[in-house]
């Protein structure tokens, strides 16, 4: 007597993180995000020590202004706690503004581009005529994609290590040692699946329109943005990595029921 083996909750969500990895692995558009995030912050160093002493004139007040690029290397990866709380990160100069923080919008386009491809392809309805569970689709996508973005913050950090170098900046640690700065890495690696779960949110939300799913991510993104630099200072400790990885346990937990009811209350085209 033949005996069928039972398709258990383990089994059906390793099937959608192959299928999902191999689709977003072997992708170009994921390669391309990421040689972005690494030559991004070359650029950016290489360009603002060029320009750092540049008299500029505002044109609506008339003043003088003079742009200031990096002290150090480690400046683009954020700020110690004691100068970049909140009052750090509501600067708007071109230090605060251009460092590792805007991956995360980045990510966005990721996510979004990922997610939205499933819906205007037919893939997401095909899949849940075979697979009903739409709870397997959410965890997979959240995981793949998560990985996905920590690959990017990643490339930005050695991108920022050949960019210093290239820029002759220097690599002095002000406040902070290289395991405060290991630790300051992992924290902004952890707090990726917050970002991917909202995005993922916004994504279903917008299915087949990539550009509304973007959108929403980006505009949803912002009020976050603060946060980043708060819970991954340059001076981090075990601490804030173990705060990140909470923050994205309970944010994964809570985006994530709602993605599944999205998907359970809406049309899937």
């Amino acid at each position: 007597m033949k005996t069928f083996e039972k398709n258990t909750f383990a089994k059906r969500l390793s099937t959608m993180l192959k299928v999902d990895t191999k689709r977003l692995f072997i992708s170009p558009f994921f390669y391309i995000m990421v040689g972005i995030a690494f030559v991004v912050p070359i650029l950016i160093l290489v360009m603002t020590t060029m320009m750092d002493g540049t008299v500029t004139q505002n044109p609506q007040t008339g003043k003088e202004e003079i742009i200031h690029g990096f002290d150090n290397v480690w400046q683009i990866l954020g700020s110690v706690s004691s100068t970049g709380g909140e009052q750090g990160a509501m600067t708007m100069d071109l230090v605060s503004m251009c460092n590792i923080h805007m991956m995360y919008f980045a990510i966005a386009v990721l996510v979004c581009v990922f997610v939205c491809d499933d819906f205007r392809s037919g893939y997401a309805k095909n899949l849940f005529a075979v697979r009903p569970k739409k709870t397997d689709y959410v965890i997979s996508k959240t995981l793949v994609c998560s990985i996905g973005g920590g690959a990017m913050i990643l490339a930005f950090v050695l991108g920022s290590i050949i960019g210093g170098g290239v820029a002759q900046l220097p690599f002095d640690m002000v406040g902070f040692n290289t395991a405060n700065l290991i630790c300051s890495i992992i924290s902004k690696v952890a707090l990726v699946p917050i970002f991917v779960d909202l995005f993922l949110t916004m994504s279903v939300i917008g299915k087949q329109k990539t550009w509304l799913a973007m959108c929403l991510s980006l505009g949803v993104g912002m009020f976050l943005y603060m946060m980043i630099g708060i819970a991954s200072p340059l001076d981090a400790t075990v601490v804030h990595i173990l705060i990140s990885l909470l923050g994205s346990a309970l944010v994964a937990f809570g985006m994530g029921a709602i993605s599944n009811a999205v998907l359970n209350k809406t049309s899937l085209v």
